[in-house]
């Protein structure tokens, strides 16, 4: 049996390496991961479900079945066996599925989402669900059905959102990786927040939901927040699509797990320095920078100061449409069921604006929004002619403490000045459909991590991966 020391200093891919080798049961890793949510959960609220007794089952039912699965090292075999947690926006039959809001506090989904799926093929024991703020509409987990998520490097501050019930869990050594999406930054943020690895892929490379709406119009992909860029790569092969769904499919035929093992040559790295809007960027989230520019100049990358040529305020305005559509469109069955309206609904004050904005707005302002989006893809594609990564920090100041950003504050506006002050630099991508990474390479004088962010153009996740893996070779130690 694994010690919890031993435990904790494993990944993903590790702890699959030694179950089929023998050396450990899934069941063992399991119960590892049992005795570290009773340790570390009730100070975080991570973890907001569990399933412990199914999740035993499938993990005697692997064990029983070793002869098979040990031989196996596929991508799919790779996972197999490791103790995981799923983000509670995302459905798994049988468990409570509320989107974290009173409004479907007693709902339990029916079926299984197909990224659930995907994790189950790939022989992941899921025990859990873990934390989000409402709808996943905000970058703090705190206005949430299970109240705050806190940071286990620093249990005043957040743990970032909205996969910030993840963060918490994987940077607390409760689990090695765990279940994210990124709509806005969602995977990005809590990983900067917590020391971790995140990545949010290319629009259409994994799998999604069979609808637009499901996908926030194609700018929300899932992923996973884990330790290590191995893990990451590791998760992308068992969530990349092999023919094209909603949309366009890149062309990479090799695994990651693969790629992600080989250099990347010499790089052009544009540097983004200054906040989008003009405000000021934290001396930490600079210093963050300046340190990832050094470890990129002396693997041998060419770095250059240059921000990508696109209106950060018409995109942001753009993807706010689409956004608020959405929310209009996720709360609609459940106010129709429930005969409230959004004032009745318990709802938090951004959540409620949100929804209204996106009742009222029409067919051809939702088209237009659209076309925004694409013709920045196109700009952001003629800049990677020139420039084959952009680093820039994930966030312009360090961890939020709690009630900082309150989107249910009184003072709305003041939520979203923060929030507009806070989180300048993901969202982009988002829009765009590029992959874009939070590497933990960067710590303040008071331990906090500081997350920097290397964005590449649409498919190029591969080479992400394989700058990371050059600046990140290790497994990031836990909190603490």
């Amino acid at each position: 049996m694994l010690t919890p020391e031993e435990y904790v200093r494993l990944d993903a891919t590790a702890m699959a390496e030694l179950r089929r080798s023998g050396q450990v049961t899934a069941s063992e890793l399991l119960e590892c991961s049992f005795a570290q949510t009773d340790r570390l959960n009730p100070q975080l609220n991570a973890i907001v479900f569990e399933a412990r007794d199914a999740a035993r089952k499938s993990a005697q039912q692997l064990d029983a079945a070793d002869d098979l699965s040990r031989s196996s090292t596929t991508a799919k075999g790779r996972l197999a066996g490791v103790p995981f947690l799923i983000k509670e926006v995302n459905a798994v039959a049988g468990w409570p599925h509320t989107r974290s809001t009173r409004l479907y506090s007693n709902h339990v989904a029916e079926k299984n989402s197909a990224i659930v799926e995907r994790y189950r093929e790939g022989g992941l024991i899921a025990f859990g669900s873990t934390n989000t703020p409402e709808l996943c509409l905000t970058i703090s987990t705190e206005f949430s059905l299970f109240g705050s998520s806190r940071n286990p490097h620093s249990l005043k501050h957040s743990s970032g959102g909205s996969s910030g019930g993840s963060a918490a869990a994987v940077a607390a050594g409760i689990v090695p990786v765990a279940d994210g999406s990124d709509g806005g930054g969602s995977i990005r943020i809590p990983a900067a927040c917590c020391g971790l690895v995140g990545l949010k892929p290319s629009r259409g490379l994994t799998v999604t939901e069979p609808d637009f709406g499901s996908a926030w119009s194609g700018m929300s992909v899932g992923h996973v927040l884990s330790r290590s860029v191995r893990d990451s790569a590791a998760f992308l092969d068992l969530l990349r699509l092999h023919r094209p769904g909603l949309f366009p499919l890149p062309d990479v035929s090799d695994p990651y797990f693969a790629l992600q093992q080989r250099e990347p040559g010499r790089l052009r790295i544009a540097v983004q320095r200054q906040h989008p809007a003009g405000l000021p960027v934290h001396k930490d989230c600079l210093a963050a920078l300046d340190h990832a520019v050094r470890q990129c100049e002396s693997a041998g990358h060419q770095m250059e100061d240059m921000a990508p040529p696109v209106d950060y305020a018409t995109i942001g305005r753009a993807m706010s449409t689409l956004i608020n559509v959405h929310t209009a469109q996720i709360l609609s069955p459940g106010l129709e069921s429930s005969g409230q309206t959004l004032e009745q609904a318990g709802l938090a004050e951004s959540t409620k604006r949100m929804a209204a904005n996106g009742i009222k707005t029409s067919a051809a302002q939702y088209l237009a929004a659209l076309d925004t989006l694409k013709q920045a893809e196109r700009q952001m594609d003629t800049f990677h002619e020139r420039h084959d990564l952009i680093l820039s920090p994930v966030l312009a100041l360090p961890p939020a403490e709690l009630g900082w950003l309150d989107m249910n504050a009184d003072d709305i506006r003041e939520y979203a000045r923060r929030y507009a002050a806070y989180s300048p630099f993901t969202a982009l991508y988002n829009g765009t459909g590029q992959p874009s990474l939070s590497l933990p390479l960067y710590r303040t004088a008071d331990g906090l991590p500081i997350g920097v962010m290397f964005s590449a153009s649409w498919g190029q996740d591969h080479l992400l991966l394989q700058l990371a893996h050059q600046l990140l070779p290790d497994i990031v130690p836990v909190a603490g």
